[in-house]
């Protein structure tokens, strides 16, 4: 009887500093302000004029803690013109809370849990993204492409890597 009435005591005392400290630290990875550290993924996309729309939608899809977590990850960043060619109304649908399904799914075939590096990449490798299967490295010259996309530029961050491509990859 005296332990538990002991344990009890402890366990309401843990429960109150663990809300206390949740009141004091609200929100992930992501709410983490640091002005010395490399940027991490989102908070980089977040910077760039050129990837609003994948910013968007990653937020609609509610990855943005997920991607700032420590990862590594490598990230195939579409730009926004490679939004533009997809078909009218396409991206809007997707931004849509019941489309929220469909774009996680979208937004996972555009990531690896690992780095990437393009020279490391070889010709025909296969990777398996987060959801949607394989993607496929080609090289030609001294250019790298993944399903056909030209790889435009990498930026390294803190949690990975994002490879900017100027197409939305979608899962075959």
């Amino acid at each position: 009887l005296f332990i538990a009435i002991g344990c009890k005591q402890n366990e309401q005392a843990t429960s109150e500093s663990t809300s206390e400290t949740t009141e004091v630290q609200s929100g992930g990875q992501e709410n983490v302000v640091d002005e010395t550290s490399v940027p991490n993924i989102v908070q980089t996309a977040v910077g760039s004029k050129d990837h609003t729309t994948l910013v968007a939608a990653v937020k609609a899809a509610g990855l943005v803690t997920s991607l700032s977590n420590a990862g590594p990850f490598t990230v195939f960043a579409p730009t926004n013109a490679a939004f533009d060619k997809l078909p009218a109304g396409t991206v809007e649908g997707l931004l849509k809370p019941e489309k929220k399904g469909d774009l996680e799914n979208i937004l996972g075939y555009h990531t690896y849990v690992g780095t990437l590096k393009t020279d490391y990449m070889q010709d025909g490798q296969e990777f398996d993204m987060v959801f949607g299967g394989k993607v496929k490295i080609t090289k030609k010259d001294d250019k790298t492409f993944v399903n056909g996309s030209e790889i435009l530029a990498s930026i390294e961050t803190g949690n990975g890597i994002i490879h900017v491509i100027g197409d939305v990859l979608l899962p075959k």
